[in-house]
């Protein structure tokens, strides 16, 4: 359970706050009685979508803007407490596509945060990155773990300003846009096939409730500097694509066509490496990674973390105990009642 003091008569800011884990944040954030809630997007329909859905005119703020133009975002951070930096081009085809433009929002439009925070003096900010950030073999992977050591740096250069950058890792949101749970049950809505890339891939996977709990919990102990790596279940994409046949088809039969792992893709995510997890600490939930720079950042205090110094070696989606059939369906349905409730 999260202490609502964190956040309670705050204003909090979250960049691409219309995104799957923004929405998802706003959505939490509500119960927690903060001063106010700036959602930072330039997708002005679904700012308008959001605005009318919620109709909490008294606590939601709606900011257009791209995280490219630093002088909108110190506009925006005025007087701001805390920053959940979401905002981010996260289709690894796309960004093999076009780089520079995954480049120019992931990696420069992260040092805009990070300078819009220190200059306005933001007490805490937390960066979402990805799994794809860890050995990293595509464009966007690379970029958000330039992301992550532009958040971890600054806390080595902010001098006596109090604000704390940290950044947490998680997997793939199930039913977030552009995951492929819509797009499997939109190919077994139209009688298939569904188009696999490979059945034996492995993936880390989140519902959005359990991803923002722990993002919450993460900005609560957060110190400056960490990369925190929520554990999460892993499932085989053959097994998801059989799971989701069987919840979704009526009984019809439905057909797999394999299309071989896609530009960039890997076989398996990795969310922690064996270099790594030499500074690393452990927790029920979470692993969390120090800067390896620690004379900079002197000010961790490490018993405050309530976690212990790992024996993992790495976290891959390779060595984790996978899901069960039933156990992808039970996590389809809390996905799904996640989304009736939203």
């Amino acid at each position: 359970m999260v202490n609502d003091s964190i956040f309670k008569g705050k204003t909090i800011l979250i960049t691409g706050g219309t995104g799957s884990v923004g929405s998802a944040l706003v959505k939490e954030l509500l119960k927690h009685e903060p001063s106010a809630i700036r959602i930072f997007d330039q997708d002005e329909t679904k700012q308008f979508e959001m605005m009318h859905k919620l109709n909490r005119d008294d606590v939601l703020r709606f900011f257009l803007g791209d995280v490219r133009d630093k002088d909108r975002l110190l506009r925006a951070f005025s007087h701001v407490d805390i920053v959940f930096h979401c905002a981010a081009l996260k289709h690894v085809q796309s960004s093999e596509y076009n780089p520079f433009e995954t480049v120019k929002t992931n990696v420069l439009g992260t040092q805009n945060v990070v300078d819009a925070a220190l200059d306005t003096n933001v007490q805490k900010v937390i960066l979402t990155s990805s799994d794809k950030a860890v050995n990293p073999t595509n464009v966007m992977g690379a970029s958000k773990l330039l992301s992550e050591r532009l958040i971890t740096s600054a806390n080595y250069y902010k001098g006596a300003r109090k604000t704390v950058l940290s950044s947490v890792r998680f997997g793939n949101v199930l039913g977030s846009r552009g995951s492929v749970m819509p797009l499997f049950k939109k190919q077994i809505k139209k009688g298939g096939p569904l188009t696999v890339t490979n059945s034996d891939m492995t993936r880390f996977v989140m519902t959005p409730e359990h991803t923002v709990k722990l993002l919450f919990k993460a900005t609560e102990i957060a110190q400056g500097g960490e990369i925190f790596v929520l554990k999460m279940p892993v499932l085989k994409v053959g097994d998801l694509a059989d799971s989701m046949i069987e919840k979704y088809s009526k009984g019809k039969p439905i057909a797999k066509k394999m299309i071989g792992t896609l530009p960039g893709e890997k076989m398996y995510e990795e969310l922690m490496t064996d270099h790594e997890s030499k500074h690393a600490l452990e927790s029920e939930d979470m692993f969390i990674i120090l800067p390896e720079m620690r004379d900079y950042v002197s000010f961790l205090k490490e018993n405050k973390y309530g976690a212990k110094a790992t024996n993992a070696k790495s976290y891959s989606s390779n060595d984790v105990k996978l899901l069960s059939k039933p156990e992808i369906k039970k996590m389809l349905e809390e996905v799904e009642s996640y989304y009736k409730r939203k």
